[in-house]
């Protein structure tokens, strides 16, 4: 992700009343494969290459300061929903994230069979 063209947030409490999501809607031209991704407020990654910028502590609130490259590493499916698992390539971290009805399924399916380290949930 680059510096957003256009952008708008929205946060919803938790049940503890506090901001767990953070719905931003952002435009980005992809740092990885260059290529405009409209966003809708859950665009987490390029449709296109499934990279991403190492941005949120939090889903949507834009409080890391990494700002490193995520990319892909494994994807996979659980209880009928595919997922992508993307690492840090600054601070190693990682991350797994829902799949978009729109992300490219030829670049998904090269990533389903490698070896899906331990992750975090995400709820993205």
């Amino acid at each position: 992700m680059a510096t957003p063209r256009r952008k708008r947030r929205d946060s919803g409490p938790d049940d503890a009343g506090t901001a767990r999501f953070t719905r931003t809607i952002e435009d980005f031209d992809c740092e990885h494969c260059g290529r405009f991704v409209r966003g809708n407020g859950y665009t987490n990654h390029c449709p296109h290459c499934l990279h991403s910028k190492h941005v949120d502590v939090n889903p949507g609130d834009r409080a890391a300061s990494c700002g490193g490259l995520m990319e892909p590493v494994a994807a996979g499916i659980e209880r009928d929903r595919y997922f992508v698992v993307q690492r840090c390539r600054e601070c190693g971290k990682l991350l797994r994230n829902k799949v978009a009805p729109h992300d490219d399924r030829a670049v998904l399916r090269q990533y389903f069979g490698r070896p899906i380290p331990a992750t975090p949930r995400s709820s993205r």
